[in-house]
Formats: structure tokens, sequence, C-alpha cells
């Protein structure tokens, strides 16, 4: 909900965020190993940038599957794809007790 309160283009009701939870949970287990496997070469080559692109594509076919969650286009998927790496890693961050 954060993410798509702050990337203009993207829409999501509450219903569609826990839906969109759930799709894009099983789009990372399922389809994402398959696709960064076959793309490997050029996330090399690239210096793993090339996900972010992975990412947002990932994004469009949730919002493809997804009834109230919309993307406007590859852009807004691709800045959403940043802020969602952003805040993922910012609440997945652990600290470890001395």
């Amino acid at each position: 909900m954060v993410a798509a309160y702050l990337v203009p283009g993207v829409h999501v009701t509450f219903i569609g965020s826990l839906v969109l939870a759930v799709v894009w949970a099983l789009i990372n287990v399922f389809i994402k190993p398959v696709i960064s496997i076959l793309t490997f070469p050029i996330t090399i080559v690239t210096l793993g940038l090339f996900s972010l692109v992975i990412n947002a594509l990932l994004i469009i076919l949730a919002g493809k599957i997804v009834p109230d969650f919309a993307v406007s286009g590859f852009w807004p998927a691709f800045l959403f794809a940043i802020v969602l790496s952003i805040i993922n890693a910012l609440f997945g961050v652990r600290y470890k007790k001395d």
C-alpha cells in the first residue's frame, strides 16, 4: 500500500493489496526463478540492474492478474519495483544481539 501511494500511476485498494501480496508471493516463488535463470547472462552484463526490469515486468503481470491493482505502464512499474525493493530492504533489516 505504501509503495502504491508513493508511485504515481499505480492504484490499489486495500483488498487488492492483500490479494496482490499473495499473487506477488506466488510469482516470486514459481515464475521469477525461471526468468532469472534464463536472463542470468544479461543480468551479469548489466551488473544486476536488469533484475529491476524483470521485477517491473512481473509487476505488470501481477497487475493483469489482480483486478484491484492497476499499473499504467512500464515506467510506473519500474519505479514501483525500486520503491518496493527499498521498502523491503528497510523492513527486512534484522539486528543481531551481541
